[in-house]
């Protein structure tokens, strides 16, 4: 037992709840019973734990986020104007995509929303991309309780439980922040190249369109007309092509699969609270301050592989965004060249987005060739028309690889061999069987 100037953490944290050891510095177990599991309720009830404990909190997860996009500046609701502006800009988007691309309208209304709707429309997709990181948290908690100081290790099943709680509310806390900061930085619904939303929708942002807007020296409705441009391409694409979007769901539900949490972090956070009172706010304030830091920063090959597929895939997308949103503005919008431009600089950047998707799943999403896959693109539709560059997405084998990219004129005229099918694509058809069997979770064909 600690002595001195260096108390036990587990001590103190019994201090807390007025359990006192005895005149020989050890404690009675029988004593003990009732005032751990008086507090253990309390505690329970004051973090309103989802299940037993061993999985995130997603009341929580989304408070901390609503909280995030508060703090980050004023996120009125958009006004009246504003959403039938945005209308305005999409069903002129979808007059001029309709002759560059054979996906079809969708069905839902374009939509203007604030910071925290977006939260609120896409919690379910973030629920079960990072859901899975409780399995992670499990073992965290599991590995700090089978070391407890000898003295009290008998404690160690009856405290448990409340560890459990107390680590799925810091975990919930730091995806919180991670989504919350999400947020800020996203102009559209799929804004980061997958879909984030049960149903395809069209959705605008006009905080932080303005702010994107701000200092280019472009009108903003040429920017809001562009961003639309791409959002309805997109959004068509994910509707028409119905295994892109749970493909791309999938692998990084898979790569969340693997995250490891940081034992060193995850046991200085928990002893620190154990030491200064373990209440709902102390929890989310490590949350929130363990953001970027919670996870091992180690990638595992499998990993490494996964996201090499992911970044290719959303290099596709963005890079046949590109192509057809060129080709329908050419003649519309002078300063198309320009923006597209301005969006490409964005992507290349270090932004908001990708510390957030960082903080959130340790996932360094930087999809490197989107040029080249816009470049592809582009080729193929010269080879084959329009038509011929959007029968490719008719099917994932058809699909250009990242070996494809260094031969884009070698691809639009013969296209490539899909390779025999290796042990991660049957672990991804797996996942996707999983998920039809579960009738939700990626967005609808």
């Amino acid at each position: 037992m600690a002595t001195g100037d260096d108390p036990n953490p587990m001590e103190e944290f019994l201090r807390q709840f007025g359990i006192q050891p005895g005149p020989d510095g050890t404690f009675d177990l029988n004593q003990l019973m009732g005032p751990l599991q008086q507090a253990f309720q309390q505690f329970s009830a004051q973090m309103d734990a989802a299940g037993d404990g061993d999985g995130l909190n997603w009341t929580l997860v989304k408070d901390v986020a609503r909280k995030v996009t508060a703090a980050s500046g004023p996120d009125p609701s958009p006004s009246a104007t504003q959403a039938a502006t945005i209308r305005d800009a999409v069903g002129l988007a979808d007059l001029w995509l309709d002759d560059h691309l054979t996906m079809g309208r969708i069905d839902t209304a374009a939509s203007a929303w604030s910071r925290a709707e977006w939260v609120e429309q896409t919690i379910a997709t973030w629920q079960q991309l990072a859901g899975s990181v409780s399995s992670s948290l499990a073992g965290a908690v599991g590995g700090l309780m089978e070391r407890p100081d000898p003295e009290l290790a008998s404690m160690a099943a009856m405290m448990e439980p409340m560890m459990r709680t107390a680590a799925a509310g810091m975990l919930a806390a730091h995806v919180g922040q991670g989504i919350g900061r999400l947020s800020t930085d996203v102009l559209s619904t799929s804004d980061l190249g997958f879909p984030l939303t049960q149903r395809p929708v069209v959705a605008l942002l006009p905080t932080n369109v303005n702010a994107f807007a701000d200092g280019l020296d472009i009108p903003l409705a040429d920017v809001r007309l562009y961003l639309a441009l791409r959002e309805t391409a997109r959004q068509r694409l994910f509707a028409q092509v119905s295994w892109l979007g749970p493909q791309m769901l999938a692998l990084i539900e898979h790569y969340a699969r693997d995250l490891k949490l940081d034992q060193a972090a995850f046991e200085e956070a928990i002893e620190a609270q154990m030491q200064g009172g373990l209440t709902a706010e102390r929890i989310e304030e490590f949350g929130n301050q363990l953001a970027g830091k919670l996870f091992q920063p180690v990638v595992t090959p499998e990993q490494a592989e996964i996201l090499g597929r992911l970044e290719t895939l959303v290099a596709l997308v963005e890079g046949w965004v590109d192509d057809v949103v060129t080709q329908a503005s050419a003649a519309f919008l002078p300063r198309g060249a320009a923006l597209l431009e301005i969006v490409r600089r964005r992507r290349a950047s270090a932004s908001t987005s990708d510390a957030a998707l960082k903080t959130l799943l340790n996932l360094e999403l930087r999809p490197r060739r989107i040029r080249d896959a816009a470049n592809l693109w582009a080729a193929v539709r010269t080879q084959r028309g329009v038509a011929g560059r959007d029968e490719v997405w008719s099917h994932p084998d058809m699909v250009p690889t990242g070996a494809d990219l260094d031969d884009p004129l070698g691809f639009a005229e013969s296209g490539h061999v899909a390779a025999p099918p290796d042990d991660l694509d049957a672990m991804l058809a797996q996942l996707l069987d999983e998920e039809r069997g579960k009738g939700g979770g990626s967005a609808e064909g």
